[in-house]
């Protein structure tokens, strides 16, 4: 192999490896985010903030199949290379396909490899190259596999996000402007601490699930960045109850809004010395609130 063929497979073997760090810490790392992934749903995020209505809310799922995409293109483009320099020698051809040496042919052959089709007119000859092959054809496999994977994932974490800014509205409008002091203190105590599980729930998944946080939501009923403020006025609110039972509710909500607005500050960014400003910066960011806009609660 000349210097040329050596560089392209150290290119090829980079573009791999990228890839595969990029979907162990998107998929597998409990906490992480690849940084492929990482900047094209931030892109996609920059991108949905010049649309506007439902038009918005196709980005993220427009994002994550760009995320896909990339893995994909990564992996074919990766192997490519490392089949480009053993071409034609490397590889058997079938009676009647025209040998060549070019890129495309090395793209056709990793494509056809990664997808696991494998129509056999171009086989490779070489074992180093059968078992090279053989790897993308198991990656292959294991690459549509965690990506149907990360598809179901992400979205009951979305539906649990929805169902507790719902779960939120529906109190508000019960409890009217009293809040808790219109209900049996055992009662709102409950309530609270569901409301508490939700919130940790909640903050579990953008944790695991980060690309959940470009959602966008134009209806503010099923958004928690325009209902999240009005769970941190309510654990205030238990608080100075003087139900025992009812403070200790406030102080279990108070706790995982106080989690979750770290996530917030730590991992996305959202400025804020306490947790209403990180609430604050988190509703403008998802333009359910307009800058110096008092909150309503």
């Amino acid at each position: 192999m000349n210097l040329g063929d050596v560089l392209w497979t150290v290119v090829g073997a980079g573009l791999i490896l990228l890839m595969l760090a990029d979907v162990f810490h998107t998929l597998l790392y409990p906490h992480g985010s690849g940084p492929v992934g990482r900047t094209i749903m931030r892109g996609f995020w920059l991108l949905s903030k010049r649309l506007r209505g439902r038009a918005s809310t196709i980005a993220a799922p427009l994002a994550m199949a760009a995320v896909i995409g990339a893995w994909a293109g990564l992996a074919a483009i990766g192997w490519a290379l490392l089949y480009l320099p053993h071409l034609p020698e490397g590889f058997v051809y079938g009676v009647g396909v025209p040998q060549r040496a070019d890129f495309a042919e090395a793209l056709y052959i990793s494509l056809v490899t990664l997808s696991t089709v494998g129509f056999g007119e171009i086989v490779a000859a070489h074992p180093l190259l059968r078992l090279v092959a053989a790897s993308q054809a198991v990656t292959g496999f294991g690459l549509l596999t965690a990506t149907v994977s990360w598809i179901l994932q992400t979205y009951p974490a979305l539906s649990r996000r929805r169902a507790l800014a719902h779960q939120l509205n529906l109190f508000r409008e019960a409890a009217g402007p009293a809040g808790v002091a219109s209900l049996d203190p055992r009662h709102a105590a409950g309530l609270l601490e569901s409301i508490a599980r939700a919130v940790a729930s909640v903050s579990i998944d953008l944790l695991s699930f980060h690309e959940t946080y470009y959602f966008h939501e134009v209806e503010k009923r099923g958004s928690l960045p325009a209902t999240v403020a009005y769970a941190h006025h309510l654990a205030s609110e238990a608080q100075g109850s003087k139900s025992p039972e009812l403070q200790f509710a406030g102080r279990m909500l108070h706790a995982a809004l106080d989690d979750l607005a770290e996530v917030l500050r730590g991992k996305f960014g959202h400025s804020g010395s306490t947790s209403s400003a990180v609430f604050d910066s988190y509703a403008l960011h998802h333009r359910h609130r307009q800058p110096g806009e008092p909150d309503t609660k």
